[in-house]
């Protein structure tokens, strides 16, 4: 509603709308029976925006007579569009009625249909046999499961099948193409963001991100320029291949190896550069330990003190008469060392220095010829990208320009959710966020967060984008003498102007009502707070043999009496106030 709201040229229709002259003599059927209720309620409704001076306006009795259309439970919500599409067929139904009575021997011109619904020219192949039909749509929905962009939803529904076949002369193949002959000013997509899960038995919300532009250039898609749309198609058809084989090479570059770990191969030859010019450093393990070891006072780190004691004394200090045949002794530590020509990093260790000059010199022509291989393969993508993105952009396809007038957003799942809308305001030049009763100025980024999806789980699945050379649906009504600018409730037919006129006197009296039934509690309260209050009976002192408690009086009779004394304080009060005046009973 809101969204209709702001289009003024919308507004103004629903606002001027007349019911039929012969309106006393209705319903002749169900539609007229159920249609001219509802606009006669949207029009109040739209009065109210325009002129009450409520916070917010409640349009409970339109939405009522609308919601007996849905054969559902009331607690089931409705998808939106199936709820904007009953509201267009209804407002449809009802102009029809009023253009059918004003027609003049010429056929009649329903300004719903002039202003929400367009046609569209299929093309195609069925069996080998070419047909053309020409269709009237209203709402165009698209499919969001798969694209990126809403130009890459309207491609994908504007080609079904095999489209080669259209342009052969023999084939069997069957697909058609769509191309639009007429737009209307008013163009809503429906984004198709919730699908059926066969596995669960539940539908379920699409939550991928889908990136519409503010404006947004239909000529690619028009009829009459179905010739050049073909050959640009073809072209980016050609490009996106030639795509696929770059991004592929390049990946080999990113993603180089045969095992399940790959790395860059610009890395690989650096990494192979840096270990041959290593210089191999051959030391003991053993040696390391002592490096670490004391200076003085202790043994020597290559014989551990376990095998001097199995050793026993050396022989210069015990004296021997005769050869003793000495035994194997087992020296784990010393026996299982590793070689001392080991390097203690990775390093070539057998290389002559002009091998390592060849080496090294490969090494280095072939990392700079990869690496200008990637740079070359990444300009090119990026070049290609820029290419497909400005084929469109060539004065003959942008004259058609439709801007994003309204995004109405669902956050939730497929069950349940929650609702809002942001609006553009045309000659303010902002975005409005429109949530229930509140109303707030707005971004565009605030909007894309929100509406794109694949964030959390909002994402709009309704956009309405109107004509942006149509400026009479956003321009403003003027006075036709004065030729001043109509604002508020100087738009209003006269019928209207008194109803929220009337509407504006009930709020009034209500507020009236309000500040005075406030008064009077502030009053009381004040006169309540003046009234003295009776001391709590002592108790009686417990006598020797009697009970050690009393009889109390009871939570009724205490506020029995203080009742009785504050309705005789109120009343002394206000005999007061007939005396003296309300100035001086306060003043006390």
């Amino acid at each position: 509603f809101q969204s209709l709201f702001n289009l003024l040229e919308f507004r103004r229709l629903v606002l001027n709308f007349n019911p039929p002259a012969n309106a006393q003599d209705l319903p002749r059927n169900q539609k007229e029976h159920r249609n001219l209720p509802f606009m006669r309620e949207l029009r109040y409704l739209f009065a109210l925006l325009v002129g009450s001076k409520r916070k917010y306006v409640d349009p409970s009795r339109a939405v009522e007579i609308l919601k007996d259309a849905f054969k559902s439970n009331d607690s089931q919500q409705q998808d939106v569009s199936e709820f904007t599409h009953k509201l267009l067929d209804w407002l449809e139904d009802a102009f029809q009625i009023k253009a059918e009575e004003e027609r003049d021997g010429e056929k009649p011109k329903n300004p719903m249909v002039e202003l929400f619904y367009g046609r569209f020219l299929a093309v195609g192949v069925l069996e080998g046999k070419k047909f053309e039909n020409t269709e009237m749509f209203g709402q165009y929905p698209l499919q969001v499961n798969g694209f990126k962009d809403l130009h890459e939803c309207l491609e994908a529904a504007m080609i079904e099948g095999e489209i080669e076949s259209l342009h052969s002369e023999n084939s069997a193949k069957s697909g058609q193409e769509h191309w639009f002959t007429e737009l209307p000013p008013v163009l809503t997509f429906e984004l198709s963001r919730f699908e059926f899960n066969q596995a669960l038995g539940r539908p379920e919300k699409i939550h991928n991100k889908l990136e519409f532009p503010p404006i947004l250039y239909l000529d690619r898609y028009m009829h009459k320029n179905r010739e050049i749309t073909r050959i640009k198609r073809d072209e980016i058809k050609r490009l996106k291949e030639y795509l696929t084989v770059l991004q592929q090479r390049l990946e080999r570059y990113l993603s180089y190896g045969s095992g399940p770990k790959r790395f860059p191969l610009v890395d690989v030859l650096q990494y192979a550069l840096e270990f041959a010019s290593s210089k191999p450093v051959c030391t003991s393990p053993v040696d390391d330990l002592g490096a670490s070891a004391p200076a003085s006072g202790t043994l020597p780190p290559q014989i551990p003190p376990s095998t001097i004691e199995q050793q026993g004394p050396s022989s210069s200090d015990v004296p021997s008469t005769s050869p003793v045949q000495r035994s194997v002794i087992h020296k784990p530590f010393t026996q299982s060392r590793i070689p001392p020509d080991l390097p203690m990093h990775p390093a070539p260790r057998h290389i002559t220095e002009e091998e390592l000059s060849v080496l090294e010199g490969c090494l280095h022509r072939w990392r700079t010829e990869v690496e200008n291989d990637t740079r070359d393969l990444q300009e090119s993508i990026s070049r290609i990208h820029r290419t497909i993105e400005l084929m469109y952009s060539d004065k003959t396809m942008v004259q058609v320009p439709y801007r994003l007038h309204a995004v109405l957003v669902h956050e939730g799942q497929a069950n349940a959710g929650h609702y809002w809308a942001y609006i553009y305001d045309h000659h303010q030049n902002r975005w409005m966020k429109y949530n229930d009763i509140s109303v707030t100025k707005s971004t565009w980024e605030e909007l894309e967060r929100d509406s794109f999806g694949g964030y959390r789980n909002a994402s709009a699945y309704c956009l309405m984008y109107i004509n942006d050379k149509e400026q009479y649906l956003i321009q403003e009504e003027f006075n036709k003498e004065t030729g001043q600018i109509l604002v508020g409730m100087d738009t209003l037919p006269s019928d209207l102007r008194d109803y929220v006129k009337e509407d504006n006197k009930r709020f009034e009296k209500e507020l009236e009502e309000w500040d005075a039934e406030l008064a009077q509690k502030a009053q009381q309260e004040k006169l309540l707070s003046q009234i003295p209050r009776a001391p709590a009976p002592s108790p009686a002192p417990v006598q020797a043999g009697e009970p050690e408690y009393l009889e109390q009086p009871s939570r009724t009779d205490i506020s029995k009496h203080l009742k009785e004394d504050s309705v005789q304080a109120i009343n002394k009060a206000l005999a007061e106030q007939e005396d003296r005046g309300p100035e001086a009973i306060m003043d006390t």
